[in-house]
């Protein structure tokens, strides 16, 4: 089984909302709560392997949950949060006042989405599927803490619609997801 959870809460994740993408801000004082949260939820998991992606949130919770589970957390940067281009450190409310074309267009966002200046959500999800594909070779049950948009692409790759599904899952900071059983 693989375990997929959003890292805790950093302060773009508060409101009002910034995007994040592959900005590299650490937890707040909440995002600690989180992960702690997160460590004694998963504390009788039996996990036999801990991942992280490289970005810093990510891997401070993952580093929390490791000291609860007994796990060194290993760090895949193919399970990073996407690149949004230029919409990086913007505030949401901004970008859908400003560019409300180019923000309709992620909001209806399929297989051709690509964030302005950044990556696309099919590069995403290839990166994504390809490193858990080799976790689940690995041992398991394994947790992976990455990112919301992380998890979006996994549960899009198991959708029957793929990426056109991706906006109907909404990972909060801290949440536990069960990807594979």
């Amino acid at each position: 089984m693989i375990l997929l959870a959003r890292h805790g809460q950093t302060d773009f994740n508060a409101p009002p909302v910034r995007i994040q993408g592959s900005l590299d801000p650490p937890l707040n004082v909440t995002g600690i709560v989180q992960a702690r949260e997160l460590a004694e939820l998963v504390a009788g998991e039996g996990l036999r392997a801990l991942y992280a992606s490289d970005m810093l949130r990510a891997r401070q919770t993952a580093e929390i949950v490791g000291e609860r589970v007994g796990l060194d957390p290993l760090v895949d940067a193919r399970v990073r949060e996407c690149d949004w281009g230029s919409w990086e450190g913007r505030l949401v409310d901004d970008i859908a006042r400003e560019e409300p074309e180019r923000w309709q267009a992620w909001l209806d966002a399929g297989e051709s989405f690509r964030f302005p200046g950044g990556e696309s959500l099919a590069e995403h999800k290839a990166r994504t599927s390809a490193a858990l594909e080799d976790i689940a070779r690995g041992e398991l049950p394994a947790l992976v803490v990455c990112h919301g948009g992380t998890i979006r692409v996994a549960l899009a790759r198991r959708d029957p619609r793929g990426l056109a599904a991706y906006h109907e899952f909404h990972p909060r900071n801290g949440q536990l997801v069960r990807y594979e059983g």
